[in-house]
């Protein structure tokens, strides 16, 4: 539907109603409209003209209801927001695509550059606006907006930034979205998720961190380059924190049930004489290695995002390695986020599978989790 076509829709309902809701009991922002306009001579046509070529084109068969539509939105349109969104426009996923940014220029541009690929991917609507009003009714909400470390500055004070841009974010999503889930991508993604459960009140499953889902993707496409098998069919995981303390499950790696451990009983340790400690040494290093080469990652992170899209909104109840709450877990005492296997539908995360850790591994996601408590009771909510 067109933009124009549906201002006339719109003006129609308002005349007779006299306002016009996007959800029962939720009232569009004065300040901001749910579709924006942007400029281009396709919007031009007078609206008298297109209702007559409407009204000799057009006859009307059946009266259209409300429908239901897979919406999703993103917060941010920098290199990992638009990486989301076309990974998820290829992957057909949903039915419409908001988009919200500060950066209006920025945002529109993107937009507009998705809109005039729409016909290829079979997308009826994709908006863009500053005003939250725009994500209205949204069933899944993507945040990769957020402050990037500034040279010097602590891991401590950049969260700390972070939280005051979360706070606008998060009351602005669930004033309009408020039985949405969400995916946290911003970085460090492990507190923030916590941040954003925190400010949001939502029931933890629907709040989710992207986590270890990329992490353990690299670790099963290096296992496979290093075995000559396509990383499907690795299986391996990386859980606890997003970063440089993440904690590889070799105890669990297996080639078609096969486990890895059984073939070298020190895999992954130190005393190992194929070394393939190295293997996770690399997953780490490999996202600063990208940026040293070309300023940033984006289409790995977007990919894994889809993929964690497509398992809630097509209520898949597929695992994957994301990050919650798991405090009770494996000796952690606090309400830390970190990633462990979790069965995402359109429910969030339903199950969290009780995966069985040597005494080795569980001690490390412990210390995971505490490096991160350190950062996250010093915050200020």
């Amino acid at each position: 539907m067109s933009w124009a076509v549906a201002v006339l829709r719109a003006s129609r309902r308002v005349s007779s109603a006299g306002a016009n809701f996007p959800c029962p009991g939720m009232a569009v922002s004065p300040h901001g409209a749910a579709r924006v306009p942007l400029r281009g001579t396709w919007l031009c046509t007078p609206a008298a003209n297109i209702a007559t070529v409407k009204g000799e084109l057009l006859k009307s068969f059946a009266a259209e209801g409300p429908v239901r539509n897979n919406k999703v939105s993103i917060i941010g349109t920098g290199s990992v927001g638009m990486a989301c969104a076309i990974s998820i426009l290829l992957k057909g996923l949903s039915d419409e695509l908001a988009l919200v940014d500060l950066d209006e220029g920025r945002m529109k541009g993107e937009t507009m550059d998705l809109q005039h690929g729409s016909p290829f991917v079979k997308m009826p609507t994709i908006a863009c606006s500053k005003d939250y009003s725009v994500t209205a009714c949204s069933n899944l909400v993507i945040i990769t907006a957020g402050a990037r470390q500034e040279k010097g500055e602590t891991r401590l004070n950049l969260v700390q930034r972070n939280v005051a841009i979360f706070k606008s974010m998060i009351s602005s999503i669930i004033q309009y979205s408020p039985h949405c889930k969400m995916i946290i991508v911003s970085n460090p993604v492990d507190i923030l998720t916590y941040v954003a459960w925190k400010l949001s009140t939502f029931p933890k499953n629907r709040v989710i961190g992207s986590g270890c889902n990329l992490d353990t993707a690299r670790f099963r496409f290096l296992i496979g380059q290093k075995l000559g098998i396509h990383s499907e069919s690795c299986h391996g995981w990386v859980l606890g924190e997003h970063g440089d303390s993440s904690v590889p499950v070799w105890s669990g790696v297996n080639i078609a049930g096969v486990p890895l451990k059984n073939l070298n009983a020190a895999i992954g340790t130190d005393k190992d004489p194929e070394q393939w400690g190295n293997v996770h040494k690399d997953v780490i290093a490999s996202a600063y290695e990208i940026i040293k080469m070309k300023g940033y990652t984006n289409w790995a992170i977007g990919l894994s995002v889809a993929d964690l899209t497509e398992s809630i909104l097509k209520n898949l109840r597929r695992t994957h390695p994301v990050s919650t709450i798991i405090k009770g877990l494996y000796g952690v005492n606090e309400e830390v986020f970190l990633s462990v296997p979790c069965i995402l539908g359109e429910n969030g995360i339903t199950h969290i599978i009780k995966i069985k850790l040597t005494h080795e591994e569980e001690a490390r996601l412990t210390k995971s989790a505490k490096t991160l408590w350190e950062i996250q009771k010093e915050l200020k909510l």
